[in-house]
This record gives C-alpha cells, sequence and structure tokens, in this order.
C-alpha cells in the first residue's frame, strides 16, 4: 500500500467524525476610557512591563500613576480609548501623549497601544490604531510617532507600516532591560 493511500485511510469518514464545535464570534466595542477603566489598563500594561521588551518600563505603574496620566490627558484633551468584551471585560487600550513637552511640539503626539493577552492575534490592535489615528485627527492634532522597540515588537512595526506609517529613525542601545541592551525605531504618520 502506498504512503498516501495509507493516510488517507487513517483519517475517520466524515460521518463518523466529532463535529468540532465553532468558534464564538470575537465581540468588543471601542469607547472613550474612563477613570473605572484604570484598574484593568494597569494590569494590561503591568503584564508587558515584566514580560516583555515592547516597554522600556522596568517598574510596573501604579493605580495613581494611571490616575495621573489619565486626567493630564483628559484634560489636553487627548484620544484614549478602550476595547470592552460584551461581558464587560477589557481588552486593550490605545492613548495618544504628547511627544515632547515644548509648547511647539502640541500637534505632534506619541501612539500607545497595548492588548490583554485574550485579545493577542485577533485584528483588535489594528482597530484600536484606525479608531486612535481619527480620533487624533478629529482633535485637531498633525503628526503621530511610534516609538517601537527593535526587538520582540515586529508585529507593532508592520501593523504601523500598513497605516502609512514611514521609518523616520533608529536609535541603537537606548534601553538596558532583562540584561540586554535594546534600540528603538521611530516611525511617524501625518494626520492631515
Amino acid at each position: 500500500m502506498l504512503e498516501e493511500e495509507y493516510q488517507e485511510r487513517r483519517v475517520l469518514p466524515p460521518h463518523l467524525r466529532k463535529p468540532v464545535p465553532a468558534e464564538a464570534p470575537f465581540e468588543y466595542a471601542i469607547r472613550d476610557a474612563a477613570a473605572t477603566d484604570l484598574p484593568a489598563v494597569r494590569e494590561i500594561y503591568n503584564y508587558y512591563v515584566a514580560n516583555s521588551t515592547v516597554t522600556f518600563d522596568e517598574d510596573a505603574m501604579t493605580l495613581q500613576e494611571w490616575k495621573a496620566k489619565f486626567a493630564y490627558l483628559e484634560k489636553l484633551g487627548m484620544p484614549f480609548i478602550v476595547a470592552e468584551s460584551p461581558s464587560g471585560q477589557l481588552l486593550g487600550y490605545a492613548l495618544v501623549s504628547p511627544w515632547k513637552p515644548k509648547r511647539a511640539y502640541r500637534f505632534t503626539v506619541e501612539n500607545s497601544i497595548y492588548l490583554g493577552p485574550a485579545a493577542s492575534g485577533k485584528g483588535l490592535g489594528r482597530v484600536l490604531l484606525a479608531e486612535l489615528i481619527e480620533r487624533s485627527k478629529a482633535a485637531g492634532l498633525k503628526e503621530m510617532i511610534a516609538v517601537i522597540a527593535d526587538q520582540g515588537a515586529e508585529a507593532s512595526i508592520a501593523l504601523h507600516e500598513k497605516f502609512g506609517f514611514e521609518e523616520i529613525g533608529r536609535m541603537g542601545r537606548v534601553g538596558f532591560k532583562f540584561d540586554r541592551w535594546l534600540g528603538t525605531v521611530l516611525l511617524q504618520r501625518s494626520l492631515k
């Protein structure tokens, strides 16, 4: 008997196979972040602090730090959005913050997008980035910068490039985390 014939016979005929349950659709709603979301936002972010190099933070952010950041971004009118499941679980968030504190930079922002483990690989990052860009345009912002780690964040770089971000530079060995040197890739997109 030929190997390919043997393989075909090892597979049960369709009428004898157990049906594979359909995966539930991935559902969510995008909305403005609220102060009540901050504990979940903190947990999502702190997971990346402890387990990855996508953020150069080495210390977990406290709830008080998130409250201060939220108040600051709200005062500036900067978009801060979340994705929430039908059951109320926070799946991810996206925000923009001032690129630099000097007044001349007031129309240029840096974006941040973080997804909870249950939401990774399902296209939610793409949805959040698209919404963040639209809300940033509506807020009168003109340029968006993405500062992405040069190791371990290839998916983030590819996502930004799909949205028209162009690489404008690299900085090597500017961060040291998990006993290794890391650099950053800078990407920029006009919001006009």
